[in-house]
Parts: structure tokens; C-alpha cells; sequence
């Protein structure tokens, strides 16, 4: 939505799609959910943002350990993995390592 004089209380695009979990998790007061629901009123684009979000919650929460194969549930613990291993602090004041398990050249 792109527009040169917009009032204070009006939510840009930008603004509702980083409110959009707190709205879909009803964690919003009162007036911003009403300034969120206007915005959607007017804005085709975030209406069907929201839509999208919608699906993709309610298609995520069907899948199941049991519903992915051998590979696809390689593929996702490896990539949890590879995550959690770039998030911890170094334990001890020790030289972090990569994923493959051994530290970098610039390391040794």
C-alpha cells in the first residue's frame, strides 16, 4: 500500500505483516486489532497475506514424523542441526566447530 499522507493510527503493509502472528494468536489489544482488521479492509494484498498465513498454519499443523519419509526427515534434523550448532556460545571458551565437526583452518 503505498500512500504519501497517512493518518498516525493507520498500519502500513510492512506494520501488519510484522503483527500478523500476534494477530492470528489473538495477542493484540483492542485497538490495534481494530487498525489491523481496517488495513486488511482496504488492502487486497495484505487480506490475502493473511489468507496465505491461514493455510500455511493449518497445513503445517497436519504434518506428522509419521507423514514425512526417511529422506525429507533426514534432511529436516540436519538442518535443526546445523541451526542449534550456529546459535550455542562456545562451552568453555572453546573454538566453536563447524558442522562437520572439526574446527576451521583458522581455528587450529
Amino acid at each position: 500500500m503505498n500512500r504519501t499522507a497517512m493518518p498516525a493510527q493507520e498500519l502500513t503493509c510492512q506494520q501488519l505483516v510484522e503483527l500478523v502472528t500476534d494477530y492470528l494468536e489473538g495477542a493484540l489489544s483492542a485497538p490495534e486489532r481494530a487498525r489491523f482488521e481496517a488495513h486488511l479492509a482496504m488492502c487486497p494484498h495484505c487480506a490475502e497475506y493473511l489468507a496465505q498465513m491461514r493455510r500455511t498454519i493449518q497445513t503445517l499443523g497436519r504434518l506428522t514424523e509419521a507423514s514425512l519419509d526417511a529422506q525429507a526427515r533426514r534432511d529436516l534434523l540436519q538442518l535443526f542441526r546445523t541451526w542449534k550448532h550456529r546459535q550455542a556460545p562456545p562451552v568453555n571458551g572453546a573454538a566453536p566447530t563447524h558442522s562437520n565437526g572439526g574446527t576451521s583452518s583458522k581455528e587450529k
